[in-house]
């Protein structure tokens, strides 16, 4: 059997020294006793920072360290604060060839998508072509059941319009697991999928996480601006942000340029592991919400423009970082979603993140930033149970968060 490789880590790091602020001018000279004493204080704390940072580069580095294993293929991961910035690779872009990860190679995002469609939403909303209180029933007359109530444009942006969503793929390990996988969807029809059942919820009652709302916004984009969703995607985000490897598949099943395979392990009749590719799948099954194509150094890019409100305007940003005031749909716990990021506090007390998760078959994403920007985690790892992980603080993504921004409480 062959052994397992890792690859060489892409990984960097910047200590930023501590600077010293010089004297008042009309202040006396210090003795030199006191000199020294200063001098030595600030040698110590930039020893301090020097060592914090080499300890976080190592618990990154150890956190992605051994691909390819059983869970995953391979791990792109980039990480940043006022002391550090790190990037590092692990595993194989390709396990038939044996290619080595890079960091540039680009991946399915999955949901992360969902950060971009309501960024070009909100300035939409900005520019007056938007109403977060306008329905789609106005907009887009005859898309949902007569006998549904209105849903209005934020309730679609902070997941609480209550619509039910359509079954368009399998479920992960069962026979009908690639069911769609060649089939491109409509936008109309992926979007009244599921509207034979009733509404979830009475719309903006409770919260529900889930595709259709913004697979409806996808429509809405189309609608006010006359141009296509990916048209209006390039031109407000990703050229706005100057991503340069972001871009929206459309019906194309495969991935352009250096990329990333993703893979799903399927259980054989013996009861052995068999790895199949799942590179090439048609997004279109989850378009505006769920089809993007990026990098980390492109989602580095983008969560720092975002966050410093020259995407998004700040007065419709604010809304990024909103959580309504309603509880969870069926678990009845708060809601933790604005619009279009979720808020993230791994214990009591600590720092809140910022940030949006994201799967595909074989591919599975993640990014979480301080509201400031300061601080930012950025992972890309080629799971093969990508759809069905639970990502506990033992699996290997839990293991990057928790070198990364750190380990949640129980």
């Amino acid at each position: 059997m062959r052994r397992n490789r890792t690859a060489v880590f892409a990984a960097t790091a910047t200590v930023i020294a501590l600077g010293i602020s010089a004297a008042p001018a009309m202040a006396a000279p210090a003795a030199p006793h006191a000199s020294v004493q200063s001098a030595q204080s600030a040698s110590r704390a930039a020893d301090k920072t020097a060592d914090k940072a080499a300890d976080k580069a190592a618990a990154l580095r150890k956190a992605i360290d051994g691909l390819p294993d059983g869970a995953a293929t391979a791990a792109q991961v980039r990480y940043k604060d006022k002391d550090l910035r790190w990037s590092g690779t692990s595993g194989e872009a390709d396990v038939r060839t044996h290619t080595p990860v890079k960091g540039d190679e680009r991946f399915r995002a999955g949901s992360i998508t969902k950060t971009f469609t309501a960024a070009v939403a909100l300035q939409l909303v900005h520019e007056g072509k938007l109403d977060l209180d306008g329905t789609v029933q106005h907009y887009l007359p005859g898309l949902l059941p007569a006998h549904y109530p209105d849903v209005k444009v934020g309730q679609l942006l902070n997941y609480t319009s209550g619509l039910p969503g359509g079954d368009t793929r399998g479920t992960p390990n069962t026979p009908d697991w690639d069911k769609g996988r060649y089939t491109t969807w409509d936008h109309r029809a992926l979007v009244q999928a599921g509207f034979g059942k009733p509404m979830e919820f009475t719309p903006g009652t409770q919260q529900h996480y889930s595709n259709i709302g913004y697979n409806v916004l996808g429509m809405l984009i189309e609608k006010v601006t006359g141009r296509t969703y990916e048209q209006e995607l390039r031109d407000r985000v990703i050229n706005r942000a100057g991503l340069k490897d972001t871009y929206s598949p459309g019906t194309s099943f495969r991935i352009k340029g250096r990329h990333t395979h993703g893979y799903e392990a399927l259980k054989n009749a013996d009861g052995t592991t068999r790895l199949v590719d799942t590179t090439e799948w048609d997004q279109s099954e989850t378009w505006a919400s769920g089809d993007l194509i990026t990098t980390t150094a492109d989602l580095d890019r983008f969560v720092s423009a975002l966050f410093a409100g020259r995407i998004v305007p700040q007065q419709e940003l604010k809304l990024m970082f909103t959580v309504p005031q309603v509880p969870q749909y069926e678990s009845g716990k708060p809601a933790v979603y604005g619009s279009g990021l979720a808020r993230v506090q791994l214990t009591k007390g600590g720092p809140v993140y910022w940030g949006k998760t994201g799967s595909r078959y074989g591919y599975l994403n993640g990014f979480a930033a301080t509201q400031d920007g300061k601080q930012s985690l950025i992972y890309s790892v080629n799971s093969t149970d990508a759809k069905g992980e639970n990502v506990t603080p033992d699996s290997r993504v839990g293991r990057i968060i928790a070198a990364g921004v750190g380990t949640p409480s129980a």
